[in-house]
């Protein structure tokens, strides 16, 4: 587990250099499933996800020799623009190695702030092209999961929702590699131990269960072509994997079909722009994924909106 203090700790480190977003309340959408929901607006965030979060909190807590050796990730869009913008907030050099089918506008959104972007063409060889490219430069690595001070960055997510909705029953959180899920986890069960913590992945290429079932982070087939690309990691992290064993009280699934579905809703009744991973959360719970009782207080995370134009637009015009 994260320890609160660290959590804390992040917090006065980051807090006026991120935001603190919105919890909102949907009662339209609450109402379909008989709780009180609050939408914890992380599309708000700077770089337009959490992300922004954990990689600043590690990138301000390196030394300014560390700093200097410039910076290296891996990520298909939302880390990789996290890291790109605290390298530039902190005066480092950055390199992204990116899967060649990530979104363009992330990869765009990385070259925007600075950052030197490697394009790579196996998803399932990313982490092999990480370490050549590290090999070669002498960067220091910002993982995007993986990372104890970055799941305390992560962790702030959980902080504020408690602050602000000391109430909450129910968080649901979606999951890729698992450093949101391991930062909020581990605030909320420090702050309201009574509180479910939900974890949400992909259907078409879960992570955690199965690391969960065999004990240690597996390697995972995932899907060639998903919306959800921030919820396809090759693996799920060590730490956020131990963090699940003692923190998370279940693990459900979600389709793309109803990651589409959840993103037009939160659109024409929230009015949120929300990528597809950003709708998992809410998406399970409207899709009755998650036993809830009556007049439960849920939170879900709504962990970015980064979602390009053209997708966007296909989602709109999409039959569900």
């Amino acid at each position: 587990m994260i320890e609160l203090a660290a959590i804390k700790e992040a917090s006065g480190r980051i807090a006026d250099k991120v935001l603190r977003t919105p919890l909102l309340s949907s009662r339209t959408l609450g109402e379909q499933v008989g709780v009180s929901l609050y939408l914890k607006c992380e599309c708000f965030q700077k770089t337009g996800s959490f992300k922004a979060r954990g990689a600043l909190n590690k990138v301000m807590c390196l030394s300014e020799a560390e700093r200097a050796r410039g910076l290296i990730t891996v990520s298909a869009g939302n880390h990789a623009q996290a890291v790109a913008w605290a390298a530039h907030y902190t005066g480092a050099s950055c390199v992204v190695v990116m899967p060649a089918d990530a979104p363009l506008s992330k990869i765009d959104a990385v070259r925007a702030y600075g950052a030197d972007v490697v394009v790579h063409n196996d998803r399932a060889t990313l982490f092999d092209k990480l370490d050549q490219e590290q090999e070669l430069r002498g960067s220091v690595f910002v993982h995007p999961f993986d990372d104890a001070t970055v799941l305390a960055g992560a962790g702030t997510v959980g902080l504020e929702i408690v602050e602000d909705l000391p109430q909450v029953d129910i968080v649901v959180v979606p999951v890729g590699g698992g450093g949101l899920m391991g930062g909020v986890a581990s605030a909320i069960k420090a702050l309201r131990p009574r509180a479910r913590v939900v974890a949400v992945e992909l259907e078409a290429g879960p992570g955690l269960g199965p690391a969960l079932e065999a004990g240690m982070p597996v390697a995972v087939t995932r899907p060639a072509h998903t919306l959800a690309d921030g919820m396809t990691p090759p693996f799920v992290g060590n730490l956020p994997l131990e963090i699940a064993r003692q923190a998370v009280d279940d693990v459900v699934m979600v389709r793309e079909s109803e990651l589409v579905a959840t993103m037009r809703l939160l659109m024409t009744r929230a009015k949120l722009c929300v990528e597809a991973s950003g709708a998992a959360a809410t998406a399970a719970l409207l899709f009755g994924k998650i036993k809830t009782a009556a007049g439960d207080t849920v939170a879900t995370v709504v962990s970015g909106g980064n979602i390009d134009l053209d997708s966007l637009c296909a989602v709109l015009q999409r039959e569900t």
